[in-house]
């Protein structure tokens, strides 16, 4: 029996409306799948049928402006490294809109090429989609369209919460908390596939001589099986793995931050840690990893409360004036 066999299903929520999701479901700590969310979306109802009627459905939005295309001949039809993980298995190029959807027709009942258009921006390639195929966020965010046959994309995690939403075919995601990040083997941070590390796990086939640890990570496991019209609520930096089943595929993301913008990325920050704080020996280590609770992980009131309201500096809560001022001082230290 498969190791992910017998992993729990996501909580699912029924009946809620893309113009009204409850906001119980946004501060959700968890994944959610809401079921048939979307499937009254005319996408959804045209773009299910067939291929050729979704390829006339986008082409009313598409602005003929040409789109990326990544194409694999994995044999899993998996998105990943090479044998040294200095490089990749697939390889990505510019083409129109009908060229992926004549590829991809073309293609339908071959299993060795995986072939998809990832992570387009819909209001920049597909103006007035999203006029006619209504969610409402809590905030302002990036909407993204993913086309594509049957692909998988290795487990990672995203910073915005997000909202995926299947338009056509089938799919199974299979998520993670992320204090599960030590079990799951991740890959380089610096080279990435697609910009956030990866699992180097073949969840197909687990190697447990090599990834050990990856059973304990199964026991934290959730999945959720999608069909047209479902959407899943994704939190923040949640892992999750993605296998598209159908010989034709669409997803919708919905992406969104609600913390103050002010700031830069933590990404960033956690780069700059491991040039100026993980190679230093254990004793000053340990000393910055107390540190950093205090001034971020831990931080509160009592921080700054004994420093003067006007000396305070970025102990203070930052705002867009204090950010970009903490922005400026770093960028000189950073270049001097």
């Amino acid at each position: 029996m498969s190791l992910l066999a017998n992993i729990p299903a996501v909580e699912v929520v029924e009946n809620c409306q893309p113009d009204h999701i409850p906001d119980e479901i946004f501060a959700s700590d968890v994944p959610v799948l809401l079921k048939g969310l979307v499937s009254s979306w005319p996408a959804v109802q045209t773009c299910k049928s067939s291929l050729p009627n979704a390829a006339r459905y986008l082409s009313r939005f598409w602005t003929n402006a040409p789109v990326t295309v990544y194409v694999s001949d994995d044999n899993k039809g998996r998105f990943f490294y090479d044998d040294d993980c200095t490089g990749f298995n697939f390889k990505s190029g510019q083409a129109y809109l009908p060229q992926v959807m004549q590829k991809l027709h073309e293609n339908e009942g071959d299993e060795g090429q995986a072939i998809y258009m990832g992570s387009t921006n819909v209001d920049q390639w597909f103006p007035g989609f999203r006029k006619e195929n209504h969610l409402a966020m809590p905030a302002d965010g990036l909407v993204s369209i993913w086309i594509g046959n049957k692909t998988c994309i290795s487990a990672h995690y995203d910073f915005p919460d997000n909202i995926a939403c299947v338009l056509a075919g089938k799919r199974r995601f299979t998520l993670f908390p992320p204090d599960q990040i030590g079990n799951l083997y991740v890959g380089p941070v610096d080279r990435t596939p697609s910009g956030q590390a990866i699992s180097l796990v073949d969840f197909s086939d687990p190697d447990l001589e090599r990834f050990p640890r990856f059973e304990e990570a199964v026991n934290h496991a959730l999945v959720c099986d999608m069909e047209p019209g479902d959407a899943i609520f994704i939190p923040s930096m949640w892992w999750h793995h993605v296998e598209a089943f159908s010989p034709f595929n669409i997803l919708v993301n919905y992406w969104w931050i609600t913390s103050e913008a002010n700031g830069g990325s933590p990404r960033d920050a956690l780069m700059h840690a491991m040039l100026a704080v993980r190679d230093l020996p254990e004793r000053q280590r340990q000393a910055w990893r107390d540190i950093f609770d205090h001034y971020v992980f831990s931080a509160d009131d009592s921080v700054f409360e004994h420093i003067p309201e006007a000396g305070r500096g970025c102990l203070s809560p930052l705002n867009e004036k204090s950010a970009l001022r903490l922005r400026e001082e770093l960028l000189k230290r950073l270049n001097a």
